[in-house]
């Protein structure tokens, strides 16, 4: 037994629960699709950060990749 680092409760297996897994993959592909929607909310960049910036153009950027495979 095991305690799951997603959600910190007891796996009956050496893993974590293959639903926390699910759940944490299906919010990270929300969120990179998300990405391009909150650069055009954000078009005055000069309210980023440079490091925010740069940020979220490489996540953009992922997920365009992502998309044409």
């Amino acid at each position: 037994m095991k305690i799951c680092n997603i959600c910190h409760k007891i796996s009956a297996t050496d893993q974590d629960h293959l639903d926390c897994i699910q759940k944490i993959r299906l919010e990270d592909e929300n969120f990179k699709r998300n990405i391009p929607e909150k650069l055009e909310l954000a078009k005055d960049s000069q309210n980023l950060g440079v490091e925010v910036r740069a940020i979220l153009e490489h996540l953009t950027k992922e997920n365009k990749k992502d998309d044409s495979s």
